[in-house]
């Protein structure tokens, strides 16, 4: 270990004559360049949400099938997090960023040109490859960046996602109910495209670069044990939660993972460097993203459906699909709005003070929302506060990442935090499912969740953010100390910090304790 740190801080150093020469992308563009590649990878990932109901149809196959089109995007998202995370340390963060987007275009062009299920299933899959632009943008910022900007830079992008998907579902719910629903993935590959051209031309590749080789077989085991261990999240209530094939699966990706840490662990250039993983920082900050993920999707998955559910039922508000996405939309809102406030609150009392804050916002909401579901307006007061409380812990959770890594490692730590929060959405995802599945009542032939099932889930998001913030507040104090931009960053004049290329001295001397 100690001798790749010795590379790592060498390929790491700045000079200050460095640190100065920023590009056109260094200044006023950069951040909302970055910023809007996010909220198009976020627009892709929930522009088939209002036409979930009628995927079946559209594509003339069964529910179970179709649900793949929402599965593959979910997998290969997943898979893709850390992988790009990777490869952007070490061919350049711009260069993947690129990569990511082009292949969002490619997966929405597939889309758009086919009504028939397995190239739609292919192209979803290739969109969700995407999903490493969001965690690369953040390692550029670090490396671009001065302190002073960066932590309400780092704030902002974290953020784009719940921006984009909250903001982007009302505008696909329109062009789902007033025109050709492949509309949608000819915009999304247009969006795309704009996002490759300003990356392109306003952000410049970083200088830093890890040295080492890809790990080819870590990423081909950590591909297999994700795909084994989120499948039969997604699709266990299809299967049944005690089928031979989700409980097979779930042993297949525990041995999977065991046999995949231990390859981690002896190889020089790891795709996820696990003793870094475990550090107590990196581990309680990913472990909170799981919760807060859980959280944030529950809300996803009931307002839209209780809003457009008919007021024959006693409880549903009777609403447009248009309607039900303006009244999430103002979510995303809320979120942008707070970014820069969660980026102050981490200046002024540590990035850990800040995702306490909004795990303390996100559970009261969701309690209050057991309450507040009886007309439209309290559904779109419901959304912002839930909103405020997903921002401000979205923003403070990069700072935490990144003041304990090294620059090094920033693009993988930031990918695997990415991947946690999908992880928890997830989980959400499988658990509400089951629970408004199980909480119906008749509604002609059919059934529907019925107001316990949405209370219930409810609960469940509300029980997730409090169990997210017992984890937080076993982070170190040294998590609240820090300011963001220093955290994240490194403080440029501090030569010792420079040279090392590392966020604190205690991380140093963990990293030279234990031999890789």
């Amino acid at each position: 270990m100690g001798e790749s740190v010795g590379a790592s801080a060498g390929a790491h150093i700045r000079t200050e004559g460095e640190a100065g020469a920023r590009g056109p992308g260094g200044g006023r563009w950069l951040v909302p360049v970055l910023a809007f590649g996010g909220i198009s990878v976020a627009v892709m990932q929930t522009l088939i949400v209002p036409v979930v109901a009628q995927l079946p149809t559209l594509l003339d196959t069964s529910t179970s099938n179709a649900s793949w089109v929402i599965t593959s995007t979910l997998l290969s998202g997943a898979v893709a997090t850390p992988i790009m995370g990777r490869l952007g340390d070490l061919y350049g963060k711009r260069r993947i960023v690129l990569l990511s987007l082009g292949l969002m275009v490619l997966g929405s062009l597939i889309c758009a040109f086919t009504s028939a299920l397995v190239p739609m299933v292919a192209g979803r899959a290739v969109q969700g490859f995407a999903m490493g632009a969001i965690p690369l943008g953040i390692s550029i910022m670090r490396d671009e960046l001065p302190p002073e900007r960066l932590g309400s830079a780092m704030a902002f992008m974290s953020s784009s996602l719940g921006v984009g998907g909250a903001l982007g579902m009302p505008l696909a719910a329109w062009i789902a109910q007033y025109t050709d629903w492949h509309v949608l993935f000819f915009g999304a590959a247009g969006i795309g495209v704009v996002a490759m051209v300003l990356v392109f031309l306003l952000v410049p590749e970083s200088p830093l670069r890890t040295p080492g080789r890809f790990d080819v077989l870590g990423t081909l085991g950590l591909t297999a044990g994700l795909v084994t261990l989120l499948l039969p999240i997604s699709k266990g209530g299809d299967w049944g939660w005690g089928s031979p094939a989700v409980l097979g699966l779930w042993g297949a990706s525990a041995l999977i993972f065991l046999a995949w840490g231990l390859l981690e662990l002896r190889i020089k250039d790891p795709l996820v460097d696990l003793r870094t993983s475990v550090r107590r920082q990196v581990l309680l900050t990913n472990l909170a993203s799981i919760m807060v993920g859980l959280a944030f999707y529950a809300l996803t998955l009931v307002l839209p459906q209780i809003l457009q559910l008919p007021a024959a039922t006693g409880y549903g508000l009777g609403q447009s699909m248009v309607v039900s996405g303006l009244c999430v939309a103002p979510m995303g809102v809320a979120m942008m709005l707070v970014s820069s406030l969660s980026a102050r609150l981490s200046q002024a009392r540590g990035p850990k003070v800040s995702l306490m804050t909004g795990l303390v916002i996100l559970a009261a909401s969701y309690l209050l929302g057991t309450v507040l579901l009886s007309a439209v307006w309290q559904t779109v007061l419901l959304s912002v506060l839930i909103g405020v409380g997903i921002g401000i812990a979205y923003s403070a959770m990069p700072a935490l990442i990144l003041g304990a890594v090294d620059p090094s490692e920033s693009g993988a730590a930031n990918g695997l935090n990415t991947l946690m929060r999908s992880i928890g959405t997830s989980t959400s995802s499988a658990v509400v499912g089951v629970v408004l599945a199980r909480m119906s009542s008749p509604l002609g032939a059919a059934r529907v969740p019925n107001l316990d099932g949405f209370r219930t889930a409810f609960l469940i998001a509300s029980g997730a953010a409090l169990l997210g913030l017992l984890i937080a507040s076993f982070l170190p104090s040294s998590a609240t100390k820090r300011a963001p931009g220093a955290a994240a960053h490194g403080d440029l004049s501090d030569p010792h910090l420079v040279q090392r290329g590392g966020p604190s001295a205690d991380d140093e001397s963990h990293r030279a304790a234990v031999p890789r």
